[in-house]
């Protein structure tokens, strides 16, 4: 799978740790930055390339993107059309039934193809499992999902 990553300094650590990951599991990792430490530097800069990569391909392959809740990173990837980014800090089961954890639902029920993660809520093992977790999981074309995210589409401002 192709991969667009990026963050500012507050996740540039992990990234860094993740792209290896990413690499040995096969995937092609195409790295946005930032490509030093710098506590000056500002997130746009690096999840507005993934996000327009993933604009232009929302199918054909996915991104990553992180900082420091990962909020504003998703706020700034759902301003481009055909972007679906989730913000995401860590486990939080669903209390309605046992049908694992939000992650998955992101990816089942709206095809997000962008996942925004809160790198200071996040240990080096457990965003390797939410990632794998993420990209192992397919949308699951069922119609009324279909029929919501064609809903969202169809929004003209």
């Amino acid at each position: 799978m192709k991969i667009f990553i990026g963050t500012d300094h507050a996740g540039y650590v992990l990234k860094e740790k993740l792209v290896s990951f990413l690499q040995i599991q096969g995937h092609q990792v195409v790295d946005k930055g930032a490509y030093e430490y710098n506590e000056g530097d500002d997130y746009p800069d690096f999840v507005i390339p993934v996000a327009r990569e993933i604009s232009i391909n929302p199918t054909k392959s996915v991104g990553i993107i992180l900082g420091g809740t990962g909020e504003g990173e998703a706020i700034a990837a759902n301003r481009f059309p055909n972007v679906r980014a989730v913000a995401y800090y860590g486990k939080a089961e669903c209390v309605v039934d046992n049908e694992s954890n939000i992650i998955v639902r992101s990816r089942q029920h709206n095809n997000a193809n962008i996942l925004s993660l809160g790198a200071r809520y996040f240990t080096e093992e457990s965003m390797m499992e939410t990632v794998a977790l993420w990209l192992g999981t397919p949308f699951s074309f069922d119609e009324r999902h279909i029929r919501r995210l064609e809903k969202i589409d169809q929004i003209k401002i």
